[in-house]
């Protein structure tokens, strides 16, 4: 055994023993059951640096009391040696970053899976349809330093939505439907209105929305109180469904609890963009029937917020669980989409106008 005194104002004492290794009867993911003996970190950490020729080992800063044993043993054996840098860890607000709560927060179920996109994890960022592109630009924008901090969240989505912004094509759906009748349309009526990938690019493409005698409306863009600075519908009111024409409210449905069931307008079927004619303010996401009496594709859709209430989850000590938001995951049942979206794949991105970016997850099943 060698003992060696760390540089720092107290002193340091760090044993290392060649022989030093954990025994485990746990059957590893590459080498099975074969081998029982791992060594410890200390004989692992520099050795496996200097066979895979590592040219700059990075550890945090409660790292760098080892930093002495880690060149004693590549000194020794005369090999190859690294450059060792450490640097604070990294902390974002809302969040836990460290591996043992991460473990905690998986294995007790708190969360679904490593790939949970709630969780900051590679996995959970790609499910959540971050692109790789812009965690790097988060990285090069928040560098790294010696000094504790503490990254709010609000830079790493900044740059999550530049990215999608850029790239994620535009599309309609609508999360809580309301079904709206155009009673001047014919019950057989059916055509179809062009949409825009990107709008106002000169790259957008076009893409096919089918409009119909019933179409569907977001609940929340109906009420029965109208105000000057509200664009939804209103009884008398009329709003601009997007790439398509202008309604007018004639009627309304209610149900015994008081709540909208359904409401009847009439469409502007002459309106032309362009034309001279004034649109309305407000604008409306929508999906149409695909084909009369057919009803639009449904989907479950999942709405995420940070995992934790308070910034400093980890300042909490031991009851930082008790701070798990319970409204980080929704799950909205029964969102329709139009038929071209119904075609997605797994990992595809979209903007769906007027709602957020949302990206199709791997556990997606036809018709689900």
């Amino acid at each position: 055994m060698v003992l060696l005194q760390c540089h720092r104002t107290e002193p340091c004492l760090h044993a290392v023993w060649l022989g030093d290794c954990r025994i485990k009867y746990v059957e590893h993911p590459i080498a099975g059951d074969k081998w029982c003996i791992y060594p410890s970190y200390d004989f692992t950490h520099c050795l496996c640096d200097a066979i895979e020729n590592i040219t700059h080992s990075l550890c945090t800063l409660e790292f760098e009391s080892r930093r002495a044993s880690y060149y004693w043993l590549l000194e020794v054996l005369d090999t190859y040696k690294p450059v060792v840098w450490e640097y604070s860890r990294l902390n974002i607000t809302n969040t836990v970053l460290s591996k043992r709560k991460l473990n905690r927060l998986v294995t007790e179920t708190h969360v679904n899976g490593w790939d949970d996109p709630r969780l900051l994890t590679l996995a959970g960022l790609r499910r959540r349809g971050v692109a790789a592109a812009s965690i790097n630009a988060f990285c090069k924008e928040i560098g790294i330093t010696r000094n504790a901090n503490v990254i709010p969240y609000h830079k790493l989505e900044h740059h999550i939505r530049s990215y999608l912004d850029a790239d994620s094509p535009r599309t309609l759906a609508v999360l809580r439907p309301l079904r709206v009748v155009l009673t001047n349309v014919p019950e057989q009526h059916s055509s179809t209105v062009r949409g825009a990938t990107l709008p106002g690019r000169p790259e957008s493409e076009p893409y096919p929305l089918p409009f119909s005698r019933v179409v569907y409306i977001e609940a929340t863009d109906f009420r029965l109180q109208d105000s000057k600075d509200y664009y939804g519908l209103a009884p008398g009111k009329s709003a601009m469904l997007r790439y398509a024409y202008p309604i007018t409210v004639t009627s309304y449905t209610q149900g015994p609890d008081g709540s909208i069931t359904g409401v009847q307008a009439e469409a502007d079927l002459g309106f032309k963009a362009g034309g001279g004619k004034k649109p309305p303010k407000g604008v409306l996401n929508w999906v149409g029937q695909p084909a009369p009496g057919q009803e639009p594709e449904r989907a479950e859709v999942r709405l995420y917020d940070v995992l934790f209430k308070s910034e400093a989850p980890d300042a909490l000590g031991d009851s930082w669980l008790e701070d798990l938001d319970p409204g980080s995951l929704e799950v909205v049942q029964g969102a329709m989409i139009t038929p071209e979206l119904a075609k997605a794949q797994v990992f595809d991105r979209f903007q769906f106008e007027r709602l957020g970016y949302f990206c199709v997850d791997p556990d997606s099943k036809p018709g689900a």
